[in-house]
């Protein structure tokens, strides 16, 4: 059931990395474009290719997952901004915790609108403390779920938030700095 999860804690364990790619649907200007990372994807041996924005203009997200699921064997991993990026054709998904931000929306909301609809899917569910980090400038993730980064110069906070993370059971930490 966490075949991903276990992988990326086995190679973790063995000092090995991992590479994903994210593909943010909104940045994807039509098929042969997306095609052309998919390829380079498949020649220079990705490990996961992740798909999802903060914010989703255009409604081709289930159409990159099929056009990715038919054109390699790399694992699609959702990378959600919001509950209803789900779409049962992806392999897993990133159940992200907004852990530095205090916008309750995106620490549990969101959440528990997706967790029904989860239940009813095949995917994989991997619980994620999400933490944003400054990086000079406004990012979409920061503006859309109207939190404040993590300031690069705050190390404790940085490190005492994955602690937390990591005590409330999350199994990973994804730090964004956009």
């Amino acid at each position: 059931m966490n075949h991903l999860l276990s992988q990326l804690t086995q190679k973790s364990n063995e000092g090995k990395r991992s590479l994903g790619i994210l593909i943010d649907p909104d940045k994807v200007s039509d098929n042969s474009a997306c095609l052309r990372v998919i390829n380079m994807c498949v020649e220079n041996k990705v490990d996961y290719i992740l798909v999802g924005g903060s914010l989703m203009t255009k409604n081709n997200f289930s159409q990159i997952i099929q056009l990715i699921k038919a054109n390699s064997s790399i694992p699609v991993i959702i990378f959600p901004g919001n509950y209803y990026q789900i779409d049962s054709n992806a392999d897993a998904i990133l159940f992200l915790s907004l852990i530095s931000g205090r916008n309750p929306e995106y620490l549990i909301g969101q959440h528990v609108i997706a967790a029904p609809i989860l239940k009813r899917t095949h995917l994989e569910v991997i619980p994620v403390g999400y933490m944003l980090v400054n990086s000079g400038h406004a990012t979409a993730a920061s503006y859309i779920s109207n939190t404040t980064p993590i300031p690069t110069d705050k190390v404790s906070i940085a490190v005492s938030t994955a602690m937390a993370g990591e005590m409330l059971g999350l199994q990973t930490i994804y730090m964004d700095a956009g």
